[in-house]
């Protein structure tokens, strides 16, 4: 079994880590490029890329999560401006850009800025919404009203510890098992006094991407412009406010030149991370088309 080398470079003074997951032989195959959800990391995807081994693999750790550094945004072209970079700086050309929630939506958009990076997008639960939904003014939670997400607990014993207080609950409990072990032991760090560990991705950046979540209208744009092939894998809709809800807007995959919609309402919004057997079968079905 393959694993990963951490690595760092630097974007606009910022320090952004990611995974890297060298082929096992010089190949013709698509590099493949891995965005994560909000709250999450790179390390989360090891299941899922372990179905590809002659496949390089580049998953990230997002701006304020896992091992990058970054203080909270205000508007998420930041994070898809870090991704771009990366890829401009590694020369990555002709890749595949995988990427879930918050982690799909800026792979598209650095799809659309720099076209010769991706050819192809595989996209689960993208967080792009309506278009009406970009058009109200201001953020969605303020100082005086943050996002619930503030509140998140952040400090652990241990991995362990983390583990055990979250197994039984949703919707980690939908997990697969090895993607929530990962989660878990990737998703804390060191306290800077050395009592115990903290969530990586802190509630406060956290909650600071949920408030800022409808700051790139120009995402519709970017859609509507992108031509790189793209399947949009849709969750079930469960009500507004509930994490294991779809975000996506349903239309997305109608107003893009070359995209195709996947709606599966057997899965949650965590669908990679509940079944990455399954997601690796539909993203091994587009790289081969």
């Amino acid at each position: 079994m393959r694993q990963p080398t951490g690595k760092w470079i630097e974007i606009a003074g910022t320090n952004i880590h990611y995974w890297d997951w060298p082929c096992d032989q010089d190949t013709n195959l698509p590099v493949l490029v891995l965005a994560h959800a909000t709250g999450f990391h790179g390390r989360v995807f090891d299941a899922l890329i372990d179905g590809f081994p002659q496949n390089r693999a580049i998953s990230l750790d997002l701006r304020g999560h896992g091992r990058s550094n970054g203080e909270p945004i205000e508007n998420w072209v930041t994070i898809s401006d870090d991704i771009t970079a990366l890829l401009k700086t590694l020369n990555i050309t002709n890749a595949v850009g995988i990427g879930h929630s918050m982690g799909a939506h800026a792979l598209l958009q650095s799809a659309h800025d720099e076209p010769a990076a991706l050819s192809k997008l595989v996209l689960f639960d993208p967080t792009i919404f309506a278009p009406e939904f970009y058009a109200q003014a201001g953020p969605l939670f303020t100082p005086d009203n943050p996002h619930p997400a503030i509140k998140r607990k952040r400090h652990f014993a241990s991995a362990k510890a983390m583990m055990e207080r979250f197994s039984d609950r949703e919707p980690y409990s939908l997990f697969d098992r090895r993607v929530f072990a990962d989660y878990c032991t990737y998703g804390v760090s060191p306290t800077t006094d050395g009592d115990g560990m903290a969530l990586s991705c802190s509630p406060e950046f956290e909650a600071g991407i949920y408030a800022s979540s409808r700051s790139n209208a120009g995402i519709i744009d970017a859609a509507r412009a992108l031509q790189q092939p793209a399947l949009i894998i849709r969750a079930k809709q469960i009500g507004p406010g509930n994490f294991m809800s779809s975000p996506t807007w349903p239309q997305l995959a109608s107003i893009m030149p070359n995209a195709t919609d996947m709606h599966r309402p057997d899965r949650t919004h965590f669908h990679p991370l509940e079944d990455p057997v399954d997601a690796a079968r539909i993203i091994a079905a587009v790289i081969a088309a």
